[in-house]
């Protein structure tokens, strides 16, 4: 019985922790969802957080938990993963989620809980085991995302171009200014349905590999999803201003019809994914849309300088976090 009690309550502080994870990655990644709203004037600060975080939330009723599924399922043999790992994981995560907010730099809270699941697996039992495909599947994103926020966002800004090339600048202004409204609550819509997921994965994967789950379970419990939604909408709701300033002013100079083209491009792109299950970066699907609106203009529109920066950050992010979750593995090991 005591055993019981104490296996109960490790569970319950990774739980806790998976739950600051979620809260630090809407902190973190706030900027992705309310920078280009904010940056164009449209709305405040204080209520353009208000409003992703409620979109936030809302997610929960509209996607599917396939993107939890990959997380909690997809990433590391059955067997192989167990508290020592999930402790890694997260650890992992929240130490590079830190760094990059301190810093200013947009990077992916997505791949840093990856990353931090991929060296504490290996520290456990080597690479063989990995879901190398599922693992693949997310590296190949790195790139696709940004590239298909790029070329979307390129797209509607042509397109809004064309249609509106009788208008005058005054009239794009105030029209844009109504129409960002619904981007940035489409953006934030697909934010919550893909990041909100990947810590319900991994609370899924702890519930299982403690046997408070059952394995063949079809979905996580009611209570994770909910925990999980509320946790990374409250996140989003006290902001990550230092990033908030990177993403919307010193990337490229936007206006209301280039926030638009640029969030409307990410919520497609993050869609997208959410509906076929792959866990994605929101930081680098704005981004890559922001560039693309950015670079259409002109290309001296873009600073990329700061881009290049950026790009190193995401190479980074996996090995960065596969390293610190293999060591917070094995000092986990030490302490409980």
């Amino acid at each position: 019985m005591a055993s019981v009690q104490v296996g109960l309550w490790v569970v319950v502080l990774l739980v806790l922790l998976a739950l600051a994870f979620d809260f630090m990655n809407g902190f973190h990644d706030a900027a992705n969802s309310i920078a280009t709203v904010v940056s164009t004037g449209v709305l405040k600060p204080g209520q353009a957080v208000l409003g992703a975080a409620v979109f936030n939330f809302i997610a929960i009723f509209v996607f599917h938990l396939s993107v939890a599924a990959t997380i909690g399922k997809g990433l590391a043999q059955p067997g192989v993963v167990d508290v020592h790992v999930v402790f890694g994981a997260l650890v992992g995560a929240i130490s590079w989620n830190f760094i990059t907010w301190y810093y200013g730099i947009p990077s992916s809270s997505s791949h840093a809980l990856i990353g931090g699941i991929v060296g504490a697996v290996i520290s456990k039992a080597g690479a063989s085991a990995l879901v190398v495909s599922s693992i693949m599947k997310t590296v190949v994103f790195i790139f696709v995302s940004p590239l298909m926020g790029f070329l979307l966002g390129s797209f509607m800004l042509i397109a809004v171009s064309w249609a509106f090339r009788q208008s005058t600048p005054s009239r794009i202004d105030r029209w844009f200014r109504r129409m960002q409204l619904v981007s940035a609550g489409a953006y934030s819509l697909g934010h919550g349905g893909n990041d909100a997921q990947k810590t319900i994965g991994i609370v899924w994967m702890l519930l299982i590999a403690t046997g408070y789950t059952e394995v063949g379970a079809t979905s996580p419990p009611t209570w994770v999803v909910l925990c999980c939604y509320t946790a990374i909408a409250m996140g989003t709701l006290f902001g990550g201003w230092r990033i908030v300033k990177t993403m919307g002013q010193r990337l490229t100079k936007l206006k209301p019809v280039h926030g638009f083209c640029a969030e409307t491009g990410g919520a497609i792109t993050l869609f997208i994914a959410a509906i076929l299950g792959i866990p994605v970066s929101t930081t680098h699907t704005i981004t890559g849309a922001i560039v693309g609106v950015g670079a259409t203009q002109r290309a001296s529109a873009v600073r990329w300088g700061i881009a290049g920066n950026i790009i190193w950050a995401w190479i980074l992010t996996i090995p960065a976090t596969a390293s610190v979750g293999a060591i917070a593995y094995w000092l986990s090991l030490q302490v409980f």
